[in-house]
């Protein structure tokens, strides 16, 4: 079975600054890859380069089967189809309603009629639990509500994969475990290949088939959780140390 995503020695610079240093991994159909690190280690470079929006340097990027390295940007229109991001920022439309934003990419497409826009965009709306923000607009809701909202416009679009960019970040404890419980429920009804970039460990841990963790521009682990439990990595070991909630001393 081909590998979904992979990245072969991969690497990235801008200037003189080395983002990505021969980076490899993969990613199996259906599986959630969560990849780690600490801010500016290029765990958001390297969902740009699955994307197409940036080239290595050097190295080879594999999506879908197929070698992009050197696609043009017609080229990427077809891999883009399969394969969708989410972004931090949910990069919704704030003059349009959470609906329309969710029905967007349905206009987009030839084939729809307004009755099968309609009965797609509430059975998302219903699977992400936000029916009742339909008709807000995006200004009216939390951001983890707009995170939500995003994921569901980003799977209106039928992708094969879903990419994304620090779901959980800016966002309280308890909707940053309900958006970790939706992106799993999602990886387990629609049998989608995720990518999920994040610092979240409670997140990694509970959603991750493997992980990347990078550090300084390489990949110091790639393994499942069971192997990264193993890990002797002390610099891994202190980046889950720091995550971990401190417990309140008793009184």
């Amino acid at each position: 079975m081909a590998h979904f995503i992979e990245f072969q020695n991969v690497s990235k610079a801008f200037n003189d600054h080395k983002v990505l240093e021969e980076i490899s991994f993969f990613v199996d159909p259906g599986e959630t890859l969560v990849i780690l690190g600490r801010s500016g280690v290029g765990k958001s470079v390297t969902l740009r380069h699955i994307m197409g929006f940036l080239k290595p340097d050097s190295g080879r990027v594999c999506v879908a089967g197929e070698d992009i390295t050197d696609y043009d940007e017609d080229q990427m229109q077809a891999i883009r189809s399969k394969v969708t991001m989410v972004f931090q920022s949910g990069a919704l439309f704030d003059s349009l309603s959470i609906f329309e934003n969710v029905a967007f990419p349905l206009r987009e497409r030839p084939g729809y009629t307004e009755e099968n826009i309609e009965e797609i965009v509430l059975g998302l709306l219903d699977l992400l639990e936000i029916r009742e923000f339909a008709e807000s607009l995006p200004s009216e809701l939390s951001t983890g509500m707009k995170r939500a909202a995003a994921i569901a416009r980003a799977l209106a679009a039928r992708p094969e994969a879903i990419l994304y960019d620090e779901p959980t970040t800016m966002v309280d404890p308890l909707m940053s475990k309900h958006i970790a419980d939706l992106i799993g429920r999602l990886k387990r009804q629609l049998k989608l290949t995720s990518v999920v970039v994040t610092h979240d460990t409670a997140l990694a841990t509970k959603l991750a088939d493997r992980l990347v963790f990078l550090e300084d521009g390489h990949v110091t682990f790639f393994g499942t959780p069971a192997e990264l439990a193993e890990s002797t990595d002390e610099t891994i070991r202190e980046f889950f140390n720091e995550d971990e909630v401190p417990t309140v001393p008793e009184v």
